[in-house]
C-alpha cells in the first residue's frame, strides 16, 4: 500500500513536469511569434524548449530581444 502511494506521487510529479514543459514551450513559441520573428525561428524555439526544457528556455531568454 505504501509503495503504491509513493509510485502514484512520482507519476503525478512526472505528469506535472511534462505539462509544465509543454506549457513553457508553447509560451516561448507564442512569445517569439508575437515579436514578429520568422516561422522557422519560432519552430526552432519550440523544438529547443520542448526537447531541452531548462537549457532551451535559458537560451531563449538570452537571445530574445525586448
Amino acid at each position: 500500500m505504501e509503495i503504491g502511494i509513493i509510485l502514484l506521487s512520482f507519476l503525478f510529479f512526472g505528469l506535472f513536469l511534462l505539462v509544465l514543459n509543454i506549457v513553457t514551450s508553447v509560451w516561448a513559441y507564442r512569445d517569439a511569434k508575437g515579436k514578429k520573428k520568422s516561422q522557422e525561428y519560432c519552430l526552432v524555439v519550440l523544438l529547443g524548449t520542448l526537447f531541452f526544457p531548462i537549457v532551451g528556455l535559458i537560451v531563449y531568454f538570452l537571445i530574445r530581444n525586448d
